[in-house]
Order: C-alpha cells, then structure tokens, then sequence
C-alpha cells in the first residue's frame, strides 16, 4: 500500500468516526445554559463549587417551578432572584430540560461511620423523635421527583448548609414548614451524616 493510498484510508477512517459520534450525539448545549448557567452550575449542572448546587438529573418540573419561585420571590437569593427574572420563558423550560437530562455525578465518601448514621436516618427516619425517613419523600435512592428535589450526588456542603437554613428558620418561602419541621428533629452530627450519605449516592 502506498503512502497516498494508506493517507487517505486514515482520513476516511476519522471522517467516519466523527460522523459516527456526531450521529449519537446528545442536543447541543441550550445557549442560555452555556452563557448564563454554566458559569456557576457548569455546563452539565454538576457545579464544581461546593456551595453551588447541582441540577443535574433534577426533575424537568421541579427544576422549572424552581426558577418561577425565584421569579415571584417565593424563593429569596440575591444571585438566582436577579438573573431568573431577565430569562424568557421558553428559556425556562429549555433550562429545566437540559439539566433534567443530565447525569449527576457522585462525592466520594469522606467519613465511612457518618454514611452509615445518614443512611440509616435517610431510609429509617426515627419513629421514637417523629423523624420522618428522607426517602419517603426524596425516594430511597435519593432522585426526588416534580415535587420534591434530588439530594444523591449533591454536594454535602451545599446540603448541610440548606438544612442548617430550614432547621434555623431562614428557608420561609411557601413549602418549606414541613422542611423546618424536619430539620429542627435532626441533630447537626444527623444533618451532617445524612448529607455525607447521599452526596455519594
């Protein structure tokens, strides 16, 4: 084979490749996610800053919902209250479909005794305290749902500092009391180990 002949075999080699992997490709990036959301959630909604959450794998609905209570001020952030508002709607829904479709990426386990008190109050709750099982409304696996967010894969200090929020009252938009009702039956070393358990999930 000459070296012209074995050249273009290559080429046409990598051209079919390319074709291949553009044909099972997943949709493009919606640009309002590459200009706006990925500078603090990433690209693919796994945020890389730990006090940033994921929204990867996060249900389309709730993801959507989500953004109009920042809209109304339902939900108070002084970041997420001042961009949801300059976002169209049907910017909106490609959001929420984009990150909904997205693979959550998982924390490695840090404190094995921690994981193993989280995953006992996650799927068990304390029926003696009235501590309700995280899994009954968040499922066992932790992938929530329309109602209710995706804790598995959530980074723990994001976690800690949302339940420290709920437990102490700052949380008080509209669905939140059951949240603080919760949160206020948990002790910190439980609000810890429950965050440690499903941000490995």
């Amino acid at each position: 084979m000459t070296k012209s002949v074995t050249v273009l075999c290559w080429a046409a080699l990598l051209q079919c490749l390319l074709c291949c992997r553009s044909a099972g490709a997943s949709e493009p990036v919606p640009p309002i996610v590459e200009k706006v959301c990925s500078t603090c959630h990433g690209m693919d909604g796994n945020s890389v800053i730990p006090t940033i959450p994921k929204l990867a794998g996060r249900h389309p609905d709730y993801l959507f919902k989500e953004l109009n209570d920042f809209i109304s001020g339902k939900r108070k952030s002084e970041v997420m209250g001042a961009i949801a508002p300059t976002i169209e709607l049907g910017d909106l829904r490609k959001i929420s479909v984009y990150f909904g479709s997205q693979k959550s990426t998982s924390e490695k386990v840090s404190d094995p005794t921690a994981a193993a008190l989280g995953e006992q109050v996650f799927l068990n709750g304390n029926e003696q305290r009235g501590l309700p099982a995280c899994g009954g409304c968040h499922e066992d696996d932790g992938s929530g749902g329309k109602r209710f967010p995706r804790l598995a894969g959530q980074h723990r200090e994001y976690l800690i500092d949302q339940l420290m929020k709920f437990r102490n009252d700052v949380h008080t938009y509209a669905g939140a009391r059951f949240m603080r009702e919760v949160a206020k039956r948990l002790t910190e070393e439980e609000i810890r180990a429950v965050a440690e358990y499903v941000s490995a999930k």
